[in-house]
């Protein structure tokens, strides 16, 4: 009989197996924007009590895939309770399937379902295990950048003066590079006449090298060239780095934009070489942790949609920059969720990219 009770006492007693979540990670362990979606995401695991593991695909979408089916392979005690995806070269579809087929519940972040893939899959329903999504508002970042750069240009310029634009986007197929691109054009069919004249729009595929090639061949074009607009901040750097092999000088002679919050970025915008940045996606994994963290504890996100897309942008002058660098320069600070998860807060606050990144005011 005591030997009975002494069982049952310490199985009440025993603190509760923390829930385990894996992230494959698309990117590589050495790039910058997808270490710090990792180290956001392990930031809010440590205040959520989540155990939080990460594994790079290193930019290989069949690493991606392998990766997945290791999981789905593992016995069942050392498997994690959910999986966070990415669409990543169209990965998510294969990768939901082969974990549902275990038994193992995953949920999209940063870039869901494709429209074309819409049509046939679904979460909850044909991807029954799939949970559902949550992506940044990329038509955003691309609206406040080209917005900025526009109403910086008409400063410098005049209300009337003619203004010569280039674009270098990402790429031609992933919805980020395309609703990114949707928000540049959204923010030239606004600005006031003369409207800016897109003189070219050019795709790097978001490498630096490939963008500073390209550009370096559309200066050459547009000798009058005014403002370049880019999909990232490395593409903005190498076409600055085109424009200064011509002898012009960034956010002087022609200004720039770019998305992300590298500290490289941060840095440009304080020296007045990158006009105008937006950033704060990179948080969007933090987010879907959140999400799974309040699910698994009986608060369902399906009331507000299955398939999210939350602003996660904000723009940076120089005090936002130097704020973003106080809190992040030397490493990824503490960021406490609680104060958002339906579990810890009978009255939770809605997740603001202004406060995470720079603080409270």
């Amino acid at each position: 009989m005591r030997l009975l009770l002494a069982l049952l006492l310490s199985w009440c007693c025993a603190p509760a197996l923390a829930l385990s979540v894996a992230f494959i990670n698309p990117g590589r362990a050495d790039e910058q924007f997808w270490r710090s979606a990792s180290e956001a995401m392990q930031a809010a695991a440590r205040s959520l009590g989540v155990e939080l593991e990460v594994l790079y695909a290193e930019r290989q979408p069949e690493r991606a895939l392998a990766l997945g089916r290791e999981i789905a392979a593992r016995p069942a005690a050392a498997r994690p309770d959910y999986v966070i995806l990415v669409n990543e070269k169209g990965t998510l579809v294969r990768n939901a399937q082969v974990l549902g087929a275990a038994g193992i519940p995953s949920f999209a972040a940063f870039s869901g379902l494709l429209p074309q893939e819409r049509r046939r899959w679904a979460p909850r329903q044909s991807l029954h295990r799939l949970l559902g999504s949550l992506v940044p508002d990329a038509e955003q970042a691309g609206y406040l950048t080209a917005k900025a750069l526009i109403e910086q240009a008409r400063q410098r310029a005049g209300a009337q003066a003619p203004l010569q634009l280039l674009s270098i986007a990402g790429d031609r197929s992933t919805p980020v590079s395309i609703e990114r691109n949707e928000g540049l054009r959204r923010a030239l069919r606004e600005a006031r006449a003369p409207r800016p004249e897109l003189v070219e729009q050019l795709f790097a595929e978001w490498q630096r090298g490939r963008a500073q090639e390209l550009a370096l061949g559309a200066l050459q074009r547009h000798p009058q060239l005014d403002l370049v607009w880019a999909g990232s901040d490395q593409m903005a750097f190498g076409a600055m780095e085109a424009a200064e092999q011509l002898g012009r000088q960034p956010g002087r002679d022609i200004l720039f934009a770019g998305i992300n919050t590298s500290r490289e970025a941060m840095q440009a915008v304080l020296d007045g070489r990158l006009t105008a940045l937006a950033g704060g996606h990179f948080l969007a994994g933090a987010w879907a942790l959140l999400m799974l963290h309040d699910y698994h504890h009986g608060f369902d996100f399906a009331p507000e949609g299955l398939e999210q897309e939350q602003p996660m942008f904000m723009l940076f002058g120089k005090a936002e920059a130097r704020r973003y660098l106080a809190r992040f320069g030397e490493g990824m600070p503490a960021l406490d969720f609680r104060p958002y998860s339906r579990r810890y807060s009978a009255s939770p606050q809605r997740p603001k990219v202004q406060n995470l990144l720079l603080g409270p005011q």
